[in-house]
């Protein structure tokens, strides 16, 4: 089994930045990709972006260019860094990691950190 603890939410201004992190502990081995997901009150569970088995970094559309997805290995811990940010990128933040080579395949979820933008 595989933990994973996300954190670095909170409350940030229009055009502010924030760094999420997501531990991850236990069968750590096991892990091959890892990827963050949003859910914004009322609306589906949507891909932010991740990291495949091979290295290969994804983002979606929606925030390409303002974020970057970064994994340490050393300290099992995927980080979500965004900037410039809106009011629709208020939501729970998710991370997820997978055993197989697609994160949007995900065998293990965190239990998710709030990210508020504020005007």
């Amino acid at each position: 089994q595989v933990q994973l603890q996300e954190s670095g939410g909170g409350l940030v201004q229009v055009g502010g930045s924030l760094r999420l992190s997501c531990a991850a502990s236990g069968s750590v081995d096991t892990i091959r990709a890892m990827g963050w997901f949003r859910e914004a009150l009322g609306k589906q569970r949507e891909l932010v972006g991740g990291i495949t088995a091979n290295g290969n970094i994804v983002y979606a559309d929606s925030v390409k260019g303002r974020v970057t997805i970064s994994r340490d290995n050393a300290k099992n811990t995927l980080y979500l860094l965004m900037s410039s940010l809106k009011h629709e990128d208020t939501a729970v933040y998710y991370c997820n990691a997978a055993k197989g080579w697609d994160f949007t395949r995900g065998d293990y979820w965190g239990q998710g950190t709030q990210v508020t933008v504020s005007s």
